[in-house]
């Protein structure tokens, strides 16, 4: 019996493992230190509007689409057919090549360009989406080998900057003119931007297929399955939240003095300022490759919906792949502002009627409450009526 339990216990941390795998893409790595730059001496409460819009949100996400079995046609389908399936292709379009795999170029750019002097934006990302269209071509396992042995150097590079800067540098956070709401407004927005809730829809079928390895029949239990999931994500999500909160304080304390160009240069120039420059180096290089392995990911994920559900297999997988890198190609050249541009507006419209459409589908499977277009619908329209006046 002990060792069943032990092997429940080892399965349920590989799955909080994989959440923070997953969740931890390009915006993870940036907005932290944006966040703790800006915020300073208020990095607290920053952090604390950070941590519920990219650590509790995309939990609840995560939970809500595996009670429609990992679904995400089945979960939007509540809204409607056609409005669901536009909710679908709008976020596919985001974490896809007009905003998340092309931002993952710019960013990884950004880690490396004090490595390679002379190195343009172009360049690299001829050169990156070249790689991402080697390396899933084939739908190659090079992508299971990176994410086996980055993820780990990843994390290794990132807590050793946490504690390099925390513990063994001189440095203190500049005195900030936010106010206490301003900076938990502030971090709130920035979570927004990890647009990791977007990441939940689309990956929980992942999440969902690990759990039932343990408990096959779990999936008609919501409690059991809540109950797992809260177990799971104390390990992942309480991981992301530690890395979030490490890397702003580390960026408050530091980032005053740093000089950018561009936010997407932010953690390559701290990482250098913190751990000198060989050390610095080697961390950026990491961090650079980690962001393009989620670019391969994510160019997988979009190039097989638009075959599989939008062209029904009249355009080939080959065909898609080339469209959606030459299109996240074009998007990479606007750097990180250019393609936050895009994405903030869309976000700032959306994500409240999509968070409040996922506690409605959490009410639904755990206490019936069947109420949900009219609710989103107004939502959607007290969002897009304050952002138009504000």
């Amino acid at each position: 019996m002990s060792d069943v339990r032990d092997n429940g216990k080892i399965n349920i941390a590989s799955i909080g493992m994989a959440m923070f795998s997953m969740f931890f893409g390009s915006g993870n790595i940036v907005f932290p230190v944006l966040i703790g730059q800006y915020a300073q001496n208020m990095s607290l409460f920053a952090i604390i509007g950070l941590l519920v819009t990219a650590v509790f949100v995309p939990f609840c996400g995560l939970l809500a689409l595996s009670l429609y079995d990992g679904n995400y046609l089945k979960f939007f389908s509540r809204l409607g057919v056609v409005p669901g399936w536009a909710v679908v292709v709008m976020i596919m379009a985001l974490i896809g090549p007009f905003a998340v795999i092309p931002r993952c170029i710019v960013i990884s750019y950004g880690a490396v360009d004090s490595l390679i002097p002379g190195l343009d934006l172009v360049t690299f990302s001829g050169m990156s989406v070249v790689l991402v269209f080697l390396c899933t071509i084939n739908r190659s396992k090079i992508l299971d080998i990176l994410g086996l042995v980055l993820t780990p150097i990843l994390l290794l590079s990132l807590v050793t900057i946490i504690i390099k800067g925390l513990f063994f540098s001189e440095g203190s956070p500049g005195v900030s003119d936010l106010s206490t709401s301003q900076a938990f407004l502030h971090g709130l927005i920035e979570g927004y931007n990890t647009m990791d809730l977007f990441a939940a829809f689309m990956f929980s079928s992942v999440v969902l297929s690990g759990i039932k390895k343990i408990r096959p029949n779990i999936g008609a239990q919501p409690k059991e399955l809540a109950s797992v999931y809260l177990k799971a994500s104390s390990i992942g999500m309480g991981l992301l939240a530690a890395i979030y909160c490490g890397m702003c304080y580390v960026a408050a304390m530091h980032g005053s003095g740093l000089k950018l160009s561009s936010p997407d240069k932010a953690l390559g120039e701290l990482v250098l300022q913190i751990l000198g420059p060989f050390a610095g180096l080697v961390v950026c290089a990491a961090v650079s490759l980690a962001c393009l392995t989620t670019a391969i990911s994510l160019t997988v994920v979009f190039s097989e919906f638009m075959e599989k559900h939008v062209t029904r297999g009249r355009i080939s997988y080959r065909w898609m792949l080339v469209a959606t890198l030459v299109i996240s190609f074009v998007v990479s050249t606007l750097r990180f502002e250019g393609i936050q541009g895009i994405v903030v507006p869309v976000l700032k419209l959306s994500l409240p009627a999509l968070m409040v459409f996922t506690g409605l589908n959490l009410a639904y499977k755990f206490y019936g409450f069947k109420p949900v277009k009219s609710i989103v619908a107004i939502t959607f329209i007290m969002t897009g009526l304050y952002q138009y006046y504000s």
